[in-house]
């Protein structure tokens, strides 16, 4: 009866889904790849949707951060026409509750460059909010102080390739553990191509790949996931002896309140 009254009370205090704290907890066996990942934990990462077009097709990932709202990549190119899903799993399965979230405006980073990908974020304000639940809910924001050292050990998630010669993207969603790399050390791999709007992980047998744009680089802050990147750009090939590279999040953050605060 201990463990019974144990699991209500944990269904109550998840019942106000904290940011950051995911009802089903993620498992994370600390080395594998989204090329070298392995399957999440179903519903464990429940701030992760899936941006597809009006034919069903998943081409970004992205992160909710609130009912409302959800972050992703600006080189995305998300439009009005496109949904967001959200509770999904498993892309080839019919039996999930997910929810398909038309989006009503797009908020593209006015100093986002395409051909340097710097300040790579873009916001999507929802026309229905989710309906947040034990497999639909948000991730922290950052404060723009925050500190997260490399070698910080973080997580990213999505449906992009598991490898960069596959023809199609696997249908549930992979997760890998990745460190974060100092700046001086992603300059060595990609020279001036490094802006102090992007913060890099991985070059540890795990990459992000195609498909994976937009979505969430998370790490741990006082036991809460905090979205420390937004899948953005790396090796063409998805090397994984090459660091991937996030949009900074705590250096957009101002950009990001600001729109929030107006819309």
């Amino acid at each position: 009866m201990a463990f019974l009254w144990l699991l209500s009370c944990f269904a109550l205090v998840g019942a106000t889904f904290g940011c950051g704290v995911p009802a089903i907890q993620p498992v994370l066996t600390g080395l594998s790849r989204i090329v070298n990942g392995e399957e999440a934990v179903p519903g464990s990462w429940p701030w992760q949707v899936s941006l597809q077009d009006n034919t069903g097709f998943h081409f970004c990932g992205g992160s909710l951060i609130s009912e409302d709202w959800v972050v992703t990549a600006a080189h995305c190119g998300v439009t009005t026409s496109d949904v967001v899903v959200a509770g999904e799993f498993d892309q080839g399965s019919n039996e999930e509750s997910i929810q398909v979230l038309k989006i009503t405006k797009v908020f593209q980073n006015p100093k986002f460059n395409f051909f340097t990908v710097s300040n790579d974020i873009t916001l999507l304000k929802l026309a229905t909010p989710a309906q947040f639940s034990h497999t639909v809910s948000a991730v922290c924001l950052p404060s723009e102080n925050d500190d997260f050292p490399a070698g910080t050990l973080c997580a990213t998630t999505g449906w992009g390739k598991t490898k960069y010669s596959a023809s199609k993207t696997p249908d549930k969603l992979q997760q890998a553990a990745l460190p974060l790399v100092s700046t001086t050390d992603c300059k060595q791999v990609w020279g001036s191509k490094i802006k102090d709007t992007m913060i890099c992980a991985g070059a540890s047998g795990v990459s992000s790949c195609m498909g994976d744009s937009g979505g969430p680089l998370v790490c741990q802050k006082d036991g809460a996931w905090t979205l420390v990147g937004i899948v953005s750009w790396g090796s063409s090939t998805c090397s994984t002896s090459t660091p991937a590279v996030y949009a900074h999040v705590a250096k957009l953050l101002p950009w990001v309140q600001e729109t929030l605060a107006a819309n």
